[in-house]
């Protein structure tokens, strides 16, 4: 797990988890924080290099190697979308809708569209809480079906038991988080 330790972000993560903070604010900070992230979760993404013309003369210059894929999942996933978009504007966007059975706290899903080619794609999956893991697992388990090989999972917080989750559930996924928590309370929630 790679906890995205920056100034910026832990201000931005500590006024996001104030009760006191207004909803507008909120989505503001969500996005805010998202855009802050992607540098540390896309900086060992592979690039091509590139010929292009410039004014002076042609260079040689770099592009992304694979196209990015973002998969937020819904509905609190949408919350860090257009941070992402914001540096990643050629993305393509898939959604995954899966709401947590609160009796079993595993995921049920209700929404599923994905691109048909995410085998060449750099698959981000974007839910702003890690904390069970069940539906960050079964949404990295229905990607992998589809052939998505480069996934990561992109949280605003994360905690123990939810990392041990995707540890064991999908070892080969980089988690990416702005903060850490303690627990789960008794309920699953953090």
């Amino acid at each position: 797990m790679t906890l995205v330790d920056h100034p910026l972000i832990a201000d931005r993560v500590t006024r996001l988890r104030d009760v006191h903070t207004p909803s507008a604010q909120f989505r503001q900070l969500v996005r805010s924080i998202g855009q802050l992230m992607v540098p540390a979760v896309t900086e060992d993404f592979e690039t091509a290099k590139s010929r292009i013309e410039t004014p002076l003369e042609p260079i040689d210059g770099r592009r992304l190697a694979h196209p990015v894929v973002l998969v937020p999942i819904l509905r609190a996933g949408l919350g860090m979308l257009d941070g992402f978009l914001d540096l990643l504007p050629e993305a393509r966007v898939a959604h995954i809708g899966l709401a947590r059975n609160e009796e079993t706290l595993e995921p049920d899903t209700y929404y599923y569209n994905a691109p048909v080619e995410l085998t060449s794609s750099e698959v981000l999956v974007l839910d702003p809480m890690l904390a069970t893991g069940g539906t960050a697992s079964e949404t990295l388990r229905r990607l992998k079906k589809q052939g998505a090989q480069r996934l990561r999972f992109v949280c605003l917080v994360a905690c123990p038991e939810g990392l041990r989750r995707l540890e064991t559930d999908h070892p080969d996924v980089p988690v990416f988080a702005a903060a850490m928590d303690r627990e789960l309370d008794a309920k699953g929630y953090i």
